[in-house]
């Protein structure tokens, strides 16, 4: 099935998603932690921050790279500051990919992590600051074991969506071969060009990996409850 198939484009998904998933999770732990710490005082600041990180959930994924695209061209606006100070291009490179991917994916990681942490018993936390704990001591020893099966549920997510994402990478990316041209851009362009067996083969292999994540996702749900 892979024969004459480049396989470039699945080594730059692979690259992609890791990256991605890992940036998700330096942002989205302490993120989720700020939301879940006042489950009594939810304030506006945590319903505007929610609403934001949800918003990519209904938004095209072809309006937000738009705007990404505007926002970061080298030609005008930030993009162009940072061209011009720092010699920095984000669109049309990975780097472009994996803002996109961040903020798209965001809520998928964020999700079932807040989800989680805001099931695990105040009273546990309660117990570990009365014993003197800071609070990134009871984030990493109390509130992040209690609450795994969210951060890998979230991890799980945020991963396959990055794999399966296409508006936003065509976008800010414009599927460069061996820089932005991902599997998914990957398999448009063959189907484009008729050369539906290379077609073929991409799409068989993401449907093959959608399926297996859905299995581990629901052994990572069962082991949960």
């Amino acid at each position: 099935m892979l024969t004459g198939v480049d396989l470039q484009p699945l080594w730059l998904t692979l690259r992609l998603a890791c990256v991605t998933t890992v940036v998700l999770l330096l942002l989205g732990v302490p993120l989720c932690a700020w939301l879940a710490s006042r489950p009594d005082r939810p304030g506006r600041l945590r319903s505007v921050v929610e609403v934001l990180i949800n918003l990519p959930l209904v938004l095209p994924p072809t309006a937000l790279g738009f705007y990404l695209l505007l926002t970061f061209s080298p030609t005008h606006g930030p993009g162009l500051w940072l061209a011009n100070t720092f010699k920095i291009q984000i669109a049309f490179s990975f780097s472009g990919l994996v803002l996109g991917s961040v903020l798209f994916s965001l809520p998928f990681m964020v999700q079932p992590l807040l989800a989680a942490l805001r099931q695990t018993p105040r009273n546990i936390l309660d117990a570990a600051r009365t014993l003197g704990k800071s609070r990134l001591s009871v984030l990493w020893h109390v509130w992040l074991p209690t609450a795994r099966h969210g951060v890998l549920a979230g991890a799980i997510l945020a991963f396959a969506h990055t794999v399966g994402e296409f508006g936003v990478v065509l976008m800010i990316g414009g599927g460069i071969p061996g820089q932005t041209r991902v599997a998914s851009i990957a398999l448009y362009q063959e189907m484009e060009a008729l050369n539906y067996p290379a077609a073929h083969a991409y799409a068989a292999i993401l449907v093959v990996f959608s399926c297996a994540v859905l299995l581990l996702l629901q052994v990572v749900q069962r082991r949960a409850r």
